[in-house]
Protein backbone atom coordinates (compact mmCIF):
# COMPACT_ATOMS: atom_id res chain seq x y z
CA UNK A 1 0.00 0.00 0.00
CA UNK A 2 1.44 3.55 -0.90
CA UNK A 3 1.35 6.09 2.11
CA UNK A 4 0.44 9.62 1.87
CA UNK A 5 3.91 11.26 1.55
CA UNK A 6 4.88 8.97 -1.45
CA UNK A 7 1.63 9.92 -3.14
CA UNK A 8 2.64 13.09 -2.29
CA UNK A 9 6.43 13.14 -3.36
CA UNK A 10 5.06 11.52 -6.77
CA UNK A 11 2.92 14.47 -7.45
CA UNK A 12 5.24 17.09 -6.63
CA UNK A 13 7.82 15.14 -8.84
CA UNK A 14 5.19 14.83 -11.57
CA UNK A 15 4.34 18.51 -11.31
CA UNK A 16 8.37 19.76 -11.25
CA UNK A 17 8.66 17.59 -14.23
CA UNK A 18 5.51 19.25 -16.13
CA UNK A 19 6.99 22.88 -15.35
CA UNK A 20 10.34 22.22 -16.24
CA UNK A 21 9.12 20.42 -19.86
CA UNK A 22 7.57 23.88 -20.22
CA UNK A 23 10.50 25.43 -19.05
CA UNK A 24 12.21 26.68 -22.25
CA UNK A 25 11.39 29.32 -24.67
CA UNK A 26 11.58 26.87 -27.80
CA UNK A 27 9.34 24.83 -26.41
CA UNK A 28 6.73 27.39 -25.05
CA UNK A 29 7.49 28.42 -28.98
CA UNK A 30 6.18 24.64 -30.11
CA UNK A 31 3.16 24.89 -27.66
CA UNK A 32 2.22 28.72 -29.54
CA UNK A 33 2.41 27.35 -32.95
CA UNK A 34 0.47 24.41 -31.52
CA UNK A 35 -2.46 26.60 -30.53
CA UNK A 36 -4.77 25.51 -33.05
CA UNK A 37 -3.74 23.18 -35.45
CA UNK A 38 -1.36 19.84 -36.19
CA UNK A 39 1.77 19.46 -37.52
CA UNK A 40 4.43 17.11 -38.29
CA UNK A 41 7.97 16.12 -37.38
CA UNK A 42 9.50 17.80 -40.65
CA UNK A 43 7.14 20.35 -40.48
CA UNK A 44 8.08 21.35 -37.06
CA UNK A 45 11.49 21.23 -38.16
CA UNK A 46 10.84 23.57 -41.02
CA UNK A 47 9.08 26.19 -39.11
CA UNK A 48 12.01 26.42 -36.28
CA UNK A 49 14.63 26.04 -39.61
CA UNK A 50 16.43 23.21 -37.29
CA UNK A 51 17.07 19.83 -37.33
CA UNK A 52 14.67 16.50 -36.56
CA UNK A 53 16.79 15.11 -34.33
CA UNK A 54 16.78 18.83 -32.31
CA UNK A 55 12.92 19.29 -32.71
CA UNK A 56 12.53 15.50 -31.58
CA UNK A 57 14.19 15.37 -28.45
CA UNK A 58 11.85 18.64 -27.43
CA UNK A 59 8.77 16.78 -28.63
CA UNK A 60 9.13 13.91 -27.09
CA UNK A 61 9.70 16.42 -23.74
CA UNK A 62 6.55 17.91 -24.12
CA UNK A 63 4.52 14.55 -25.10
CA UNK A 64 6.02 12.58 -21.66
CA UNK A 65 5.15 15.11 -19.73
CA UNK A 66 1.58 15.48 -20.70
CA UNK A 67 1.96 19.24 -22.46
CA UNK A 68 1.47 17.44 -26.44
CA UNK A 69 -0.56 14.65 -28.00
CA UNK A 70 0.24 12.99 -31.63
CA UNK A 71 -2.08 11.85 -33.91
CA UNK A 72 -1.63 9.02 -36.46
CA UNK A 73 -2.74 10.31 -40.35
CA UNK A 74 -2.32 7.46 -42.34
CA UNK A 75 1.43 6.90 -42.33
CA UNK A 76 2.49 10.12 -40.91
CA UNK A 77 2.52 11.51 -37.04
CA UNK A 78 1.36 14.63 -35.96
CA UNK A 79 2.16 16.43 -32.80
CA UNK A 80 -1.21 18.51 -31.18
CA UNK A 81 -1.87 20.00 -27.71
CA UNK A 82 -3.10 17.48 -25.63
CA UNK A 83 -6.72 18.14 -25.36
CA UNK A 84 -7.34 15.90 -22.57
CA UNK A 85 -5.40 18.00 -19.90
CA UNK A 86 -7.62 19.77 -17.78
CA UNK A 87 -4.71 21.10 -15.52
CA UNK A 88 -5.39 24.57 -13.80
CA UNK A 89 -1.59 25.43 -14.53
CA UNK A 90 -1.78 24.27 -18.11
CA UNK A 91 -4.78 26.47 -18.42
CA UNK A 92 -3.16 29.33 -17.24
CA UNK A 93 -0.29 29.16 -18.62
CA UNK A 94 -1.44 28.78 -22.25
CA UNK A 95 -3.80 31.14 -22.15
CA UNK A 96 -1.39 33.60 -21.82
CA UNK A 97 0.92 32.07 -24.21
CA UNK A 98 -1.63 32.72 -26.72
CA UNK A 99 -2.21 36.36 -26.02
CA UNK A 100 1.73 36.17 -27.54
CA UNK A 101 2.53 36.90 -31.45
CA UNK A 102 4.57 34.45 -32.77
CA UNK A 103 8.46 36.03 -35.13
CA UNK A 104 7.32 36.98 -38.61
CA UNK A 105 9.66 34.41 -39.81
CA UNK A 106 7.87 31.62 -37.92
CA UNK A 107 4.20 32.55 -39.17
CA UNK A 108 5.80 33.07 -42.94
CA UNK A 109 6.66 29.21 -42.46
CA UNK A 110 3.81 28.59 -41.63
CA UNK A 111 1.79 29.69 -44.28
CA UNK A 112 3.96 27.93 -46.23
CA UNK A 113 2.99 24.52 -44.99
CA UNK A 114 -0.71 25.37 -45.63
CA UNK A 115 -0.24 27.06 -48.86
CA UNK A 116 1.27 23.30 -50.01
CA UNK A 117 -1.58 21.45 -48.10
CA UNK A 118 -3.92 23.35 -49.85
CA UNK A 119 -2.56 23.11 -53.67
CA UNK A 120 -2.45 19.53 -53.15
CA UNK A 121 -6.03 19.46 -52.36
CA UNK A 122 -7.18 21.84 -54.91
CA UNK A 123 -5.24 19.60 -57.56
CA UNK A 124 -6.78 16.61 -56.25
CA UNK A 125 -9.99 18.06 -57.16
CA UNK A 126 -9.34 19.84 -60.33
CA UNK A 127 -8.30 16.38 -62.13
CA UNK A 128 -10.78 14.28 -60.38
CA UNK A 129 -14.19 16.85 -60.77
CA UNK A 130 -15.65 14.44 -62.85
CA UNK A 131 -15.14 11.08 -60.92
CA UNK A 132 -15.86 13.53 -57.57
CA UNK A 133 -19.29 11.05 -56.96
CA UNK A 134 -17.66 7.93 -57.63
CA UNK A 135 -14.82 8.40 -55.06
CA UNK A 136 -17.05 9.85 -51.80
CA UNK A 137 -18.98 7.15 -52.46
CA UNK A 138 -16.21 5.05 -51.39
CA UNK A 139 -16.23 6.41 -47.71
CA UNK A 140 -19.83 8.01 -47.48
CA UNK A 141 -22.71 9.26 -50.15
CA UNK A 142 -25.06 12.20 -49.71
CA UNK A 143 -27.83 9.74 -49.31
CA UNK A 144 -26.67 8.05 -46.18
CA UNK A 145 -26.84 10.76 -44.13
CA UNK A 146 -29.47 13.19 -46.41
CA UNK A 147 -32.10 12.70 -44.12
CA UNK A 148 -30.55 13.34 -40.82
CA UNK A 149 -28.84 16.60 -41.76
CA UNK A 150 -31.96 18.11 -43.30
CA UNK A 151 -33.54 17.21 -40.06
CA UNK A 152 -31.10 18.94 -38.31
CA UNK A 153 -31.34 21.97 -40.52
CA UNK A 154 -35.11 21.97 -39.99
CA UNK A 155 -35.06 21.71 -36.48
CA UNK A 156 -32.88 25.45 -36.24
CA UNK A 157 -36.12 26.75 -37.60
CA UNK A 158 -34.82 29.52 -39.29
CA UNK A 159 -37.27 32.13 -40.71
CA UNK A 160 -38.63 32.19 -44.43
CA UNK A 161 -36.20 35.11 -44.99
CA UNK A 162 -32.79 33.66 -43.97
CA UNK A 163 -30.08 33.09 -46.07
CA UNK A 164 -27.16 29.96 -46.68
CA UNK A 165 -23.78 29.94 -47.13
CA UNK A 166 -22.02 26.20 -48.34
CA UNK A 167 -18.65 26.04 -48.60
CA UNK A 168 -16.65 23.40 -51.30
CA UNK A 169 -20.36 22.72 -52.57
CA UNK A 170 -18.99 19.57 -54.50
CA UNK A 171 -20.78 18.00 -57.40
CA UNK A 172 -24.08 20.27 -55.71
CA UNK A 173 -26.21 17.60 -54.48
CA UNK A 174 -27.13 19.50 -51.09
CA UNK A 175 -28.03 22.87 -52.57
CA UNK A 176 -31.36 21.92 -53.43
CA UNK A 177 -32.24 21.03 -50.14
CA UNK A 178 -30.38 24.20 -49.07
CA UNK A 179 -32.77 26.13 -52.42
CA UNK A 180 -35.97 24.43 -51.05
CA UNK A 181 -35.26 26.19 -47.53
CA UNK A 182 -33.84 29.64 -47.75
CA UNK A 183 -34.49 32.27 -49.20
CA UNK A 184 -31.26 32.84 -50.74
CA UNK A 185 -28.15 30.26 -51.08
CA UNK A 186 -24.38 30.99 -52.23
CA UNK A 187 -22.21 28.26 -52.84
CA UNK A 188 -18.73 29.27 -52.78
CA UNK A 189 -15.62 26.72 -54.34
CA UNK A 190 -11.96 27.34 -55.36
CA UNK A 191 -12.22 24.52 -57.67
CA UNK A 192 -13.81 25.56 -61.45
CA UNK A 193 -14.37 21.87 -61.88
CA UNK A 194 -16.08 21.48 -58.85
CA UNK A 195 -18.16 24.67 -59.19
CA UNK A 196 -19.37 23.47 -62.94
CA UNK A 197 -20.69 20.57 -61.72
CA UNK A 198 -22.46 22.22 -59.26
CA UNK A 199 -23.72 24.58 -61.36
CA UNK A 200 -24.84 22.39 -64.04
CA UNK A 201 -26.48 19.96 -61.68
CA UNK A 202 -28.95 23.48 -60.34
CA UNK A 203 -29.58 24.38 -63.83
CA UNK A 204 -31.12 21.12 -64.28
CA UNK A 205 -33.49 21.38 -61.51
CA UNK A 206 -34.09 25.07 -62.54
CA UNK A 207 -33.35 26.82 -59.20
CA UNK A 208 -33.14 30.23 -59.53
CA UNK A 209 -32.43 31.44 -55.45
CA UNK A 210 -28.09 29.93 -55.57
CA UNK A 211 -25.85 32.38 -56.63
CA UNK A 212 -21.80 30.80 -57.30
CA UNK A 213 -18.46 31.97 -56.52
CA UNK A 214 -15.28 30.98 -57.27
CA UNK A 215 -13.00 31.54 -54.66
CA UNK A 216 -10.80 30.59 -51.90
CA UNK A 217 -12.82 30.86 -48.97
CA UNK A 218 -10.43 30.99 -46.48
CA UNK A 219 -8.46 34.16 -48.09
CA UNK A 220 -11.99 36.41 -48.36
CA UNK A 221 -14.15 38.35 -46.40
CA UNK A 222 -16.92 35.68 -46.27
CA UNK A 223 -20.68 36.89 -47.43
CA UNK A 224 -22.81 36.73 -44.21
CA UNK A 225 -25.43 34.38 -44.12
CA UNK A 226 -28.05 33.17 -41.17
CA UNK A 227 -26.72 29.26 -41.73
CA UNK A 228 -22.87 28.30 -42.95
CA UNK A 229 -22.76 24.81 -43.80
CA UNK A 230 -19.79 22.83 -44.53
CA UNK A 231 -20.20 19.44 -46.09
CA UNK A 232 -17.49 16.50 -46.07
CA UNK A 233 -15.14 19.58 -46.33
CA UNK A 234 -12.99 20.10 -43.13
CA UNK A 235 -11.20 16.96 -43.56
CA UNK A 236 -9.95 18.65 -47.31
CA UNK A 237 -8.67 22.10 -45.38
CA UNK A 238 -5.18 22.42 -44.70
CA UNK A 239 -5.79 23.97 -40.94
CA UNK A 240 -9.26 22.97 -39.78
CA UNK A 241 -9.36 25.03 -36.51
CA UNK A 242 -8.15 28.11 -38.32
CA UNK A 243 -10.54 27.37 -40.84
CA UNK A 244 -13.66 27.14 -38.46
CA UNK A 245 -12.30 30.46 -36.48
CA UNK A 246 -12.71 31.98 -40.21
CA UNK A 247 -15.94 30.46 -41.27
CA UNK A 248 -17.14 31.96 -38.06
CA UNK A 249 -17.25 35.42 -39.30
CA UNK A 250 -19.65 34.21 -41.71
CA UNK A 251 -22.25 33.22 -39.74
CA UNK A 252 -24.71 35.92 -38.45
CA UNK A 253 -25.50 36.66 -34.69
CA UNK A 254 -28.20 34.28 -33.71
CA UNK A 255 -27.10 31.74 -36.75
CA UNK A 256 -25.81 28.43 -36.89
CA UNK A 257 -22.74 26.69 -38.32
CA UNK A 258 -23.87 23.18 -39.27
CA UNK A 259 -20.91 20.66 -40.13
CA UNK A 260 -21.39 17.07 -41.37
CA UNK A 261 -17.98 15.41 -40.77
CA UNK A 262 -16.06 11.87 -40.64
CA UNK A 263 -15.23 10.94 -37.00
CA UNK A 264 -12.01 10.00 -36.60
CA UNK A 265 -10.92 6.76 -38.45
CA UNK A 266 -7.79 5.00 -39.39
CA UNK A 267 -8.27 4.13 -43.03
CA UNK A 268 -5.69 5.55 -44.55
CA UNK A 269 -6.87 4.70 -48.32
CA UNK A 270 -9.01 8.21 -47.92
CA UNK A 271 -6.41 10.09 -48.26
CA UNK A 272 -4.90 8.70 -51.54
CA UNK A 273 -8.30 7.53 -53.06
CA UNK A 274 -10.47 11.17 -52.05
CA UNK A 275 -7.66 13.78 -51.45
CA UNK A 276 -8.72 14.00 -47.41
CA UNK A 277 -5.90 15.75 -45.75
CA UNK A 278 -6.91 14.42 -42.11
CA UNK A 279 -8.31 11.05 -40.86
CA UNK A 280 -11.94 12.50 -39.56
CA UNK A 281 -11.78 13.84 -36.08
CA UNK A 282 -13.00 13.56 -32.41
CA UNK A 283 -16.04 14.76 -31.68
CA UNK A 284 -14.10 17.00 -28.37
CA UNK A 285 -11.78 18.56 -30.99
CA UNK A 286 -14.63 20.15 -32.80
CA UNK A 287 -16.06 20.84 -30.02
CA UNK A 288 -13.51 22.72 -29.02
CA UNK A 289 -12.24 24.78 -32.27
CA UNK A 290 -15.45 25.71 -32.38
CA UNK A 291 -15.90 27.07 -28.60
CA UNK A 292 -12.61 28.88 -29.70
CA UNK A 293 -14.15 30.57 -32.69
CA UNK A 294 -16.83 32.18 -30.16
CA UNK A 295 -20.04 29.20 -31.10
CA UNK A 296 -21.57 27.19 -28.63
CA UNK A 297 -22.34 23.24 -29.61
CA UNK A 298 -25.56 22.08 -30.22
CA UNK A 299 -27.34 19.60 -31.86
CA UNK A 300 -25.27 16.34 -32.70
CA UNK A 301 -26.53 13.31 -34.58
CA UNK A 302 -23.85 10.34 -34.80
CA UNK A 303 -24.69 7.83 -37.60
CA UNK A 304 -22.31 4.79 -38.37
CA UNK A 305 -21.46 3.26 -41.82
CA UNK A 306 -21.34 -0.48 -42.91
CA UNK A 307 -18.03 0.30 -44.25
CA UNK A 308 -16.62 1.35 -40.91
CA UNK A 309 -17.18 5.10 -40.83
CA UNK A 310 -18.74 7.05 -38.29
CA UNK A 311 -20.67 10.72 -39.64
CA UNK A 312 -21.08 13.04 -37.15
CA UNK A 313 -23.22 15.79 -38.18
CA UNK A 314 -23.08 18.84 -35.53
CA UNK A 315 -24.89 22.07 -35.18
CA UNK A 316 -22.87 25.19 -33.81
CA UNK A 317 -25.03 28.43 -32.66
CA UNK A 318 -23.61 31.95 -32.77
CA UNK A 319 -25.06 33.85 -30.08
CA UNK A 320 -27.00 36.55 -30.65
CA UNK A 321 -24.88 38.66 -28.16
CA UNK A 322 -21.61 37.73 -30.13
CA UNK A 323 -19.23 38.63 -26.77
CA UNK A 324 -20.67 35.52 -25.63
CA UNK A 325 -18.60 32.76 -24.69
CA UNK A 326 -16.00 34.25 -26.72
CA UNK A 327 -12.28 33.17 -25.77
CA UNK A 328 -8.95 34.04 -27.00
CA UNK A 329 -7.74 32.96 -29.65
CA UNK A 330 -4.80 34.57 -30.26
CA UNK A 331 -3.57 35.44 -33.82
CA UNK A 332 -5.40 33.88 -37.20
CA UNK A 333 -1.93 33.69 -38.84
CA UNK A 334 -1.92 29.56 -38.54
Amino acid sequence: MTSPVSDENHSIASLAAFCKAAGDPLRLSILRVLSKNSFGVLELAHIFDMGQSGISHHLKVLTKAGWVATRREGNAIFYRRNLASNSGLQHTLLTQLDTLLLPPDVQARIAEIHHERASASQAFFQRSAQSFKEQQELIASLHQYQDSLAGLLDSQNFPDTATALEIGPGNGNLLPELAGRFARVTAIDNSTSMLELARKHCDEQKLQNIEFLLADALAIELPQADCVLLNMVLHHLPAPASALEHITHAVKPGGSLILSELCAHDQAWAQQACGDLWLGFEQNELSQWACQAGLVPGDSIYLGLKNGFQIQLRQFAKPADTQHNLNNNGDASQ
